[in-house]
């Protein structure tokens, strides 16, 4: 896990990286926590955490100006958990559901880089699953048919044999019949 870098915010609002020893902007803190870096930032006099108001005014900046992701039903919603015993179900799952959807982005860019750089190697591992598939599948069928098929054919070699003595019985009584 990434070491938190250090922001620090000075009483006339500016904010200062200490790891880059240089003044960011919002859009500068944003574009490095996209890059999967943690920020904390603390005020410069007192050493208060202020990294979730900045965290929020970063959200607030790109709802209002950048590509919204919270529409207003959405906000409405969540405004109406704030006080109500299902609050911290609520970050809970949020968290949860975000977490998820990040591993899921991750293993897609993956797979999207595995097929880049070599185009039918996920044709291959396609085929592979399948071929499985089919040999799970022809096993399972042998498994549940294949005893029934033995003592079928056993059956079935005795019948075919009374069958045969039978079939010629009337067979010769036919052409008999049709000699007289």
């Amino acid at each position: 896990m990434p070491q938190e870098r250090l922001i620090r915010k000075y009483s006339n609002r500016r904010l200062y990286d200490t790891g880059a020893s240089r003044h960011v902007t919002l859009e500068d803190l944003r574009a490095l926590i996209v890059a999967g870096e943690k920020i904390k930032v603390v005020d410069d006099k007192s050493g208060d955490d202020l990294t979730r108001s900045v965290l929020l005014q970063i959200i607030a900046e790109q709802e209002q100006f950048g590509s919204p992701v919270l529409n207003t039903e959405l906000l409405e919603m969540i405004i109406r958990f704030y006080g109500r015993p299902m609050q911290a179900m609520l970050s809970g799952y949020l968290e949860q559901a975000f977490t998820a959807m990040l591993r899921q982005q991750q293993t897609i860019q993956n797979e999207m880089t595995k097929a880049l750089q070599s185009p039918f190697a996920s044709f291959a591992e396609l085929a592979r699953k399948n071929m499985e598939a089919w040999e799970q599948m022809q096993a399972a069928t042998r498994e549940a048919f294949g005893g029934r098929a033995a003592d079928a054919t056993g059956a079935a070699d005795a019948t075919g044999a009374a069958g045969a003595a039978g079939a010629a019985g009337p067979a010769d009584q036919t052409d008999s019949k049709q000699g007289k």
